[in-house]
């Protein structure tokens, strides 16, 4: 089937009548994005990779996670959105994005915190797409069993399940709503708010989750990540809180890792793979294997 042609598809879902002016932006690892003009006004329109099932997308929680966001000012407003052909467009979002340096900043270390705030307390969206670890393991590894080969989390198997295991044996938490795809890329700076880009990974869960999530993905250090849970908890973090938290920064590593040679193998039979994949795959299995020795 031959891919998707964007200028159709806009002038077929874009709110308007006018003729459009269309802009491929830089891509992500899993969909087309473009910009969009249309009588005057702008938006985003997503295209969606027909692997994303394997990957670990829900399109139709998506969906339903995008509309209390939206609603609450922290996802932008949705224009279209087809779940099921993974096409989505939206008011185009104005402010700048983040560099690694100012993810690290004392003060947006606070201010994703209270971002977090604010989305754990969304209400969650229902029915619910209910995940964890254990479940995100299960399903990455199934899909890679088609594989050819997967380096480094065969070597990491063992560490990972006694993890698991000390992750179900934890005490249970309310669940909420967690955007569980948090970089710098997916974030929008307008100045007096931030705003949550690309809610595909969406899932009700710890939520830790997402702050385990923000700061793997930032390569936090240990200062960092408690500076972190102390602005999200309001206090100083308990001890329970601290394990729990370096327990699921842990996991969510391996995830990203199952992930990202799953994705890998993909762009193998295609392309050249990503190198950045590459390189942050092995930079993901060394800290997890030193990780692992520490312990």
């Amino acid at each position: 089937m031959p891919p998707p042609d964007p200028e159709a598809l806009a002038a077929r879902h874009v709110p308007g009548s006018g003729s459009i002016e269309i802009k491929r932006l830089r891509g992500g690892l899993m969909n087309d994005s473009y910009w969009v003009l249309r009588d005057g006004e702008t938006f985003a329109m997503r295209v969606a990779s027909p692997d994303g099932a394997e990957l670990g997308f829900d399109r139709a929680f998506e969906a339903r996670a995008l509309e209390v966001a939206a609603a609450a000012d922290l996802a932008p407003a949705v224009a279209h959105c087809d779940a099921r052909r993974g096409i989505l467009i939206t008011r185009w979002a104005a402010g700048r994005r983040w560099s690694p340096a100012d993810a690290c900043l004392p003060a947006n270390i606070a201010r994703i915190a209270r971002l977090l705030q604010r989305v754990h307390a969304l209400p969650l969206p229902l029915p619910a797409r209910v995940m964890g670890p254990g479940m995100w393991v299960g399903h990455y590894a199934a899909a890679g069993e088609r594989a050819a080969h997967a380096p480094h989390t065969v070597a990491l198997r063992g560490a990972a399940a006694k993890r698991l295991a000390a992750a179900a044996a934890l005490p249970g938490v309310a669940r909420v709503l967690c955007h569980s795809d948090l970089h710098i890329l997916n974030l929008i700076d307008r100045g007096d708010s931030l705003l949550l880009l690309d809610w595909e990974y969406a899932h009700a869960s710890d939520p830790l989750w997402d702050l385990a999530g923000w700061s793997a993905n930032n390569d936090f250090d240990e200062e960092q990540k408690l500076n972190l849970l102390a602005s999200y908890t309001g206090r100083r973090p308990t001890r329970d809180e601290l394990s729990r938290m370096a327990l699921l920064g842990w996991l969510y590593d391996y995830v990203c890792l199952l992930w990202s040679e799953l994705y890998l193998e993909g762009a193998a039979r295609a392309a050249a793979p990503p190198e950045g994949v590459a390189a942050r795959a092995a930079q993901l299995a060394a800290r997890l294997k030193a990780s692992s020795r520490a312990d």
